[in-house]
């Protein structure tokens, strides 16, 4: 098993101002306006898919049609991905993404990424094997970034607020063994690819883990009456985050070509929502960055 530390390609932090910086800018700009969105079939990549919000990912990509590449390390015990999402045609992919050995086509032929994995930000029983924060957000999230072509239509990792108050109240106690640090290398590592990236940081998850894994039982799951997201282009956000919500702009991410290079942190709040209107979700995006 490798080392834990981000290898492959480089993170470098981009100016904070100045004209190298709008130089940047207007690039990302104008790679957005090119990423295209998934079409009718198209294979997706899900990393953590039997994760609380990975699951509900792949429940919802399948709903929609399209083809779905999970990535399972196969431990002892633990149910594989097909066998929770039966009947569905999922493809999975056996591979630790700690390790790059086991990463030999993983990412071959996959129109787009969807990286849900994560552990605790505490010591807990997922720990066990070498699961804490460093080798699962940063390790492994930096060695999938790698192995993924340039070629594909978007990467969308999920993150967490506070990664960049990381050092401050109440953020730096949940930092506490470095969760939030790991994740926003992670982040870096991704933004200084040559990949087209969104950012998704949600709060305080809520709303499942579920247990049941049949497809109907995830689609009909609801957040109750917080139903409507509230997005942000910064690290400004408190509060909690539906996982539901969460599956559901990751999903979308995929579907709005501007989300393209984009962070967007999100909380749900009490109301209606987009739910799993594309135009309307378009719109929130947009004016994270009006």
């Amino acid at each position: 098993m490798q080392s834990l530390s981000c290898q492959g390609r480089t993170a470098v932090r981009a100016p904070a101002r100045g004209a190298a910086s709008r130089s940047r800018v207007a690039i990302r700009v104008q790679a957005a306006k090119d990423v295209a969105p998934l079409a009718p079939g198209d294979l997706v990549l899900v990393a953590g898919a039997t994760g609380g919000v990975g699951q509900l990912v792949t429940a919802k990509l399948l709903e929609r049609g399209y083809k779905v590449r999970a990535v399972d390390r196969a431990r002892e015990g633990r149910s594989r991905a097909a066998q929770l999402f039966p009947g569905q045609g999922i493809e999975v992919f056996p591979a630790d993404l700690r390790d790059p050995a086991t990463m030999v086509g993983l990412t071959q032929g996959v129109a787009a990424v969807a990286c849900c994995t994560g552990t605790t930000a505490f010591p807990s029983s997922r720990w066990n094997g070498n699961n804490g924060p460093k080798s699962t957000d940063l390790v492994a999230t930096c060695n999938l970034i790698d192995s993924t072509p340039a070629s594909v239509k978007r990467f969308v990792l999920v993150s967490s607020v506070g990664v960049e108050r990381f050092d401050q109240l109440p953020f730096s106690v949940l930092n506490s063994f470095g969760v939030l640090k790991y994740k926003r290398e992670a982040e870096k590592h991704l933004e200084a690819s040559d990949l087209p990236w969104t950012i998704i940081r949600p709060g305080r998850l809520t709303d499942g883990p579920y247990t049941s894994y049949d497809l109907n039982t995830l689609l009909q799951a609801t957040a109750g009456t917080r139903q409507a997201v509230q997005l942000s282009a910064r690290d400004d956000q408190r509060g909690e985050a539906s996982r539901i919500a969460v599956a559901e702009a990751v999903v979308q991410a995929l579907l709005v070509p501007a989300t393209a290079n984009h962070h967007y942190s999100l909380c749900s709040t009490e109301g209606e929502g987009p739910g799993k209107n594309t135009e309307g979700w378009a719109k929130l995006f947009a004016q994270c960055y009006a």
